[in-house]
Order: C-alpha cells, then structure tokens, then sequence
C-alpha cells in the first residue's frame, strides 16, 4: 500500500537528481536512457531465488502529470506501483486483482462484463472518464479490460489530482504504463501460454530490441490471442497488439512512440443487480460468480481500444529540458446487457435488457518545461506547462432499453433479446474541451525541510446534445483554479515525512436515462483533501502511513428519483502497510485502511454512511523461497473487506467477507533458456459473497479460479 496523495518531495538531492539528464537520475533502478551515443552499457542478468522482495517499491517511479516523474519515497501522496512481474505471478484478470494486496483499494467488478475496471480508492470510486491513463495520457476506460500481460507496471495515484491531471473524480488516477524497449543491447524475445478455469486458453510474444549504428532506435512489439470458455460459462475471444519505440537522435533529444490496438468479444457475460426497487432489509443468499442463471448466451459486450501517442523530449542543458506529447485514444461498445431489478429476498427480479452502440474519443497534448535555479541560498525545481485535452461522447441513437420478462437469481434466466443485425446508429452526445497551463516550485529550503507550490489554471467547457444535433445544455467556465501544497521533512535518504493540501474538480455528470432528470447536465462539482504522512524504505523492510481527510459534494437519486448535487460527502481515515523480509527465504507484509465517512450539510441523508465506503479493510501477504526446490516461490493472500452501504439511506449493506488467494512460480532452465511457470488459484475456499459494484448496484464475487502460465524466454 502506498502512502500520501498530492504533492511533491524535493531535498537538495531530488533537486540535484532533477538537473540531471532524462534516464540519468540517482537512485533509480533503470538504466541510463542518454547513453553516451555509441556506447552500450552490458546487463547482468541474476536469476535466483534466494530473497523474496518486498513488495511497496518505494523507490521505484511513479507518474505524477504535471509534477513529472519521482520516485514513490519523493511524492508526498498516497502512491502504489505493482510491477509487471507482480501480475505475471498472480496472474491478474482484472484492476481488483491487480491491487488485491491494496488496503485502500476495494475491487466493484467482474472480469467478464462491462465493468471490469470499477474500483474503490478510499471510498471513492474512480472515474471512468477521467481517472485511467495510458504511459500518463488520458483514455475513456469504460468496459475495457486491459491487456494485462504487456504492461510493464500499473502505477495508482490515491485521492484527488486536480493540479497534476486535471478534471477527475477524487478516487484517483491508475497509469498502466506498457512494455518498453530496452534501454542496453539485451535483446527481448519470450513467448508464454496460459490457462484460466474453466477453459480460457492465452498466448502471449514478447520481442523487443535495439538496431542502428550506436543502437539508436528501440522497439518493443507485443501480441496476445485469448479464446475460450470463462469461468462463469461465457465465451471470450480477445486480440491485442502493441508497439512501443523510441530513437535517441542525438544526446540531448529522444523521440518516443507507441501503438495499442484490441478488439475483445465476450458472450454471455453476468447481468448487473440492481437494488433500488429492493424492499428487504438485508440482500439475498449471494449466488456463486460461476452460475450461469446470471446470464444468456445473447448478452454480449464487444469492444474495441485503440491508441497512438508521440512525443519529444530536448535537453536544452544540465538543469533544463522540455518535452512534449500527444496521444490519440478510441474506445467503442456494442453492449447487449441485462439488468435485474432485485424485488425480494427470494431473488426474484424484472429483467430489463439495453442493446446499443456507444463509443468515447480523446485526443491530449502536453507540453512541460522543468529545471532548476537558486536564488541565494535556496534551491528550486520548476515546472511550467500547457495541457490541452478534447472528449467526446457517442451514444446510442435508437438503443433497446425495456422490460423483456421475470426471473429468479436462483433458476436459469429463459428471457432473451439477440440484437445482432440490428441497424445500430450513434449520435454525438457530448463533447468536453479543458486547456490549462501550470506552474510548481519545490523549493529545497535546507538539506531535510522543503516545500512545493502548484497551481493549474483550466479553461473548461462542456456541451450536451440531442438526437437531432441541438444542444440541450452547456457549461462554460474559464480561470477554475486548483491548487496544490505541501511541507516535507526528509530526516534520512530513505524516509519522508509530508503534509499535503490539494483541490480537484470534475466534469459535470449528464444524468443518465434511468433518473427522473434524463439528460440534465449538472456542475462540476469541487473536493479538498487533507493529509499528513510517512514512507520510508530500508534495505530489509518498508513502512507507510497516512492520515487523510476528503470533502466532496454529494450526488445521488433523491427519493423523488432525481440525481443531483446535494450535501456534502466527508471521507476520513487512516492507511498504514508495510513489508519485511524475514530472513534469507520469507517475505510477510499486511495493510489496513480504516475509514469513516458521512453525508452531512443539508444533504437529505445527513450522518448516514456514504455508499460504497467500507469502514474497515485489511490484508495479508507471505512468500517462501523453498530451500529444497531451486528457483520455487510460494506465495499466500488474504483480504478482508468490512460491510459496505449500498444506497445513500443507510438501509441496505453488503455484509463483509475474506478472500485467500496462493501461488507458486518456478524459474528454471531448460536447454540453455530461462523458463517460469506459474499457478494461481484465486478465492481458493470458493467464498460466496456480494461485492458493492456501482450506486444502488451489486455484484456476485468472483468464485474460485485456476490460473496456469507457462514462459519461455528464447
């Protein structure tokens, strides 16, 4: 678990760190990207299994827009990174699985509907819109399920992010950073299959590379197929293809850029559960995630992610350089699926179906200057920038959206609605534009004590629209303001101490189609976030601790079913987490996060818990390096998730529940190349359990689940 959310750390050794060239900072553990042109550093490659890491990778880096990059033990925000070797050994088939050993993070979804990405940070669900990112460039996240096995690491920045980022939910940001080229001579080449229960089969190449006189262009090319039955008796058949590149054109300039295509069908998938008909006091018997009553072959969710980025980086000299980048993202839907409107606690429910074509654009340009000067005894490390980002919105022209019958959670679903071959149209529905320009000053005040200073000026405009092209609302605001600041203490290298203060703002919410209010467009609407904190990290264990404080104002359906602003939402609590290695072969590690949250002024639901939030959240993690066995790893993970409210009246809650996930991974050779094989089983005692999703609506958890990987590097 992470520690801390907004700001900036700089001592005399970040800023000394920061004037230095790209790919050359200190304490990092990558290698130079400015190699002198010409030369080649040689990599020494260790394979053993003689010392389980930890697990918090503190000083590893983390993306923070417009403060740039700095390692997790200099960012005075509550920061997570899970590294692609991390996924590859759990064998992660969603965002929740990714962050499963996150205390603060709580997993809404299911693999195999459209929301796969859903997920909790401190009680806050993250925007779909605005809270995922692509190597630090915006994209519309609904209903895609990343591929996960090209990703170099996933990095998650908790609480709001107005300064670095612009408009977002206070939840937080996840960056999947993908594969990138080597930066040595080392050549990539490795090709995996894997098998998940109850018959998804998955190969994977990797191959990546320098060429050039002086190796001056990289590559890193990655292909997946995925097909077969899921676990929950839908089929699934996905195909991801990804490039990165980069060239180093002289020593002081390098160009990067990078492609991600995916097309993904999925058939059968789970029907959402819908609570706000419910009438009981407490939900019904979960049912297993495995169960095919939840679905019909003819509920389908096909999509598709598309992305292209570029950019520049010069170093005008030792203390300052400026980059620039672009990125185009695409995202489209074809969603056929069912809601059920839970009516009692037998599990009989109203089955109403949506068909429809959906599909979100972005384009994003970034442009950051930053270096470092002193003005008599004081060192300062400075950021100026340009960020201009354009959304838009197509929604479905003549969707399906209607009653098709009746059933019960418990007995196979006989209601169907195929919408294949239908004339499926999409018309704009809105199209948001933000440009802004920021400034920051970390100001190193002694060799221990700093602070940092931020301000992000945005230009905001959104507009909504009919069927016909008429505009139907609009909201224009230019000079919104959110700023940023942070005191940081740094007794030691390898230890900070902050307290931090950020704003943040979001998009105004176009109210969907269920609500009294269709269509209305509200305000964007404005959060604070307080916080004090630690991090440190040794050379045998690592430490964090938070405490935190959120405001935000409220939004939900009143009992006259219109959404809208009402109140305010207080978040308040306190993360801790940490990692030792117990000896040459044991590595043990834990987090909690408990939070208190409440409605309070003039919102019609005052004092009740806020939905979504659990009040407590814990977890456990152990691996052994198994002396007899050269090269074997055993792994072992709990997490435990206190009750949770799923409506704003306090009336209805998700009772707590323990999930126990193991592993192994063995690193071996085999004629002369590397080989690893790995076995995840997740939720290994096949707990049933209901999972708080969205507003008003509930999930099955995911039943237990075989994972198998097989890798050859070649």
């Amino acid at each position: 678990m992470g520690v801390a959310a907004t700001l900036a750390f700089a001592s005399s050794e970040a800023a000394f760190a920061q004037s230095m060239p790209s790919g050359e900072r200190v304490g990092t553990e990558a290698v130079s990207a400015s190699v002198k042109e010409g030369s080649t550093l040689p990599e020494v490659r260790v394979r053993t299994a003689t010392s389980p890491k930890t697990s918090q990778h503190l000083a590893d880096d983390v993306s923070n827009g417009a403060l740039g990059t700095r390692t997790q033990l200099e960012t005075p925000y509550s920061t997570a990174v899970v590294t692609g070797e991390q996924i590859e050994d759990n064998q992660a088939n969603k965002l929740g699985d990714v962050f499963f050993s996150d205390a603060s993070l709580s997993d809404n979804s299911s693999p195999y509907n459209a929301w796969a990405t859903y997920v909790s940070v401190r009680g806050l669900q993250l925007d779909w819109q605005n809270g995922f990112k692509i190597d630090g460039m915006p994209y519309n996240g609904y209903g895609i399920t990343m591929p996960y096995e090209q990703l170099e690491k996933v990095e998650l920045l908790k609480g709001l992010s107005g300064f670095m980022y612009g408009f977002a939910a206070p939840g937080g940001v996840v960056n999947y950073v993908t594969k990138k080229p080597p930066q040595s001579d080392r050549a990539i080449r490795s090709v995996d299959v894997g098998y998940r229960s109850d018959g998804l089969i998955a190969e994977h190449l990797d191959v990546g590379g320098r060429v050039g006189p002086g190796n001056l262009f990289g590559y890193r090319f990655n292909a997946t197929h995925e097909e077969g039955h899921a676990v929950n008796h839908g089929e699934v058949r996905r195909d991801t293809l990804s490039f990165a590149g980069d060239a180093r054109l002289s020593r002081n300039l390098s160009a990067t850029f990078g492609a991600l295509y995916q097309e993904r069908h999925a058939s059968g998938i789970a029907s959402s559960i819908n609570t706000s008909l419910f009438k009981g006091a407490a939900l019904p018997v979960p049912p297993s995630g495995a169960s095919s009553n939840l679905s019909v072959p003819d509920e389908h969710l096909d999509t598709n992610l598309q992305l292209y980025t570029a950019g520049l980086r010069y170093n005008l000299n030792e203390d300052w350089s400026v980059s620039t980048a672009y990125s185009f993202s695409k995202t489209t839907r074809y969603r056929n699926e069912s809601t059920y409107y839970l009516q009692d606690t037998a599990g009989n429910y109203s089955d109403t179906r949506f068909a429809g074509k959906e599909g979100h654009q972005m384009s994003a340009w970034q442009t950051t200057v930053e270096g470092n000067v002193k003005t008599g005894p004081l060192q300062h490390a400075l950021v100026f920038g340009f960020a201009y980002q354009r959304q838009t919105n197509d929604y479905e022209a003549n969707s399906f959206y209607n009653t098709i019958g009746f059933g019960n959670l418990y007995r196979p679903n006989a209601n169907h609605f195929d919408s294949y071959g239908q004339p499926w149209d999409t018309y704009r529905n809105a199209d948001i534009t933000q440009q802004a320009v920021f400034a920051s000053d970390t100001i190193a005040l002694t060799s221990r004590w700093s602070v940092l200073g931020g301000m992000r000026y945005t230009n905001y405009e959104q507009h909504g629209y009919a069927l016909d092209g008429s505009t139907t609302s609009t909201y224009k605001k230019d000079g919104l303001l959110t700023p940023t600041a942070a005191l940081m203490f740094r007794p030691s290298a390898d230890t900070t101490f902050y307290a931090s203060y950020v704003e943040s703002l979001e998009p105004g919410t176009i109210v969907d189609k269920t609500y009294a209010n269709a269509g209305s467009l509200l305000k964007p609407i404005r959060s604070k976030q307080y916080e004090v904190g630690v991090k440190t990290e040794r050379s045998r264990w690592s430490a964090t601790a938070a405490l935190f404080r959120i405001e935000r104002a409220s939004q939900y359906a009143n009992a006259q079913n219109v959404y809208a602003t009402d109140g305010e939402s207080v978040f308040q609590g306190i993360e801790a987490g940490g990692d030792m290695q117990v000896g040459p072969r044991v590595s043990v590690g834990g987090d909690i996060m408990w939070i208190a949250t409440q409605y309070e002024k003039g919102s019609a639901y005052n004092g009740n818990r806020v939905a979504g939030a659990p009040g407590f959240v814990a977890t456990a993690r152990a691996a052994y390096v198994v002396p007899f066995f050269t090269g074997l790893t055993l792994r072992a993970d709990a997490k435990f998730t206190g009750n949770t409210s799923v409506r704003p009246a306090g009336d209805l809650k998700t009772a707590g529940y323990t999930l126990v996930n193991v592993g192994a991974t063995w690193a071996t050779k085999m004629a002369g190349h590397d080989v690893t094989l790995r076995a995840a089983i997740d939720n290994v005692t096949n707990r049933r359990y209901w999972e708080y999703q969205y507003a008003d609506y509930v999930t099955p958890g995911d039943p237990r689940t075989l994972s198998l990987n097989a890798k050859f590097d070649f």
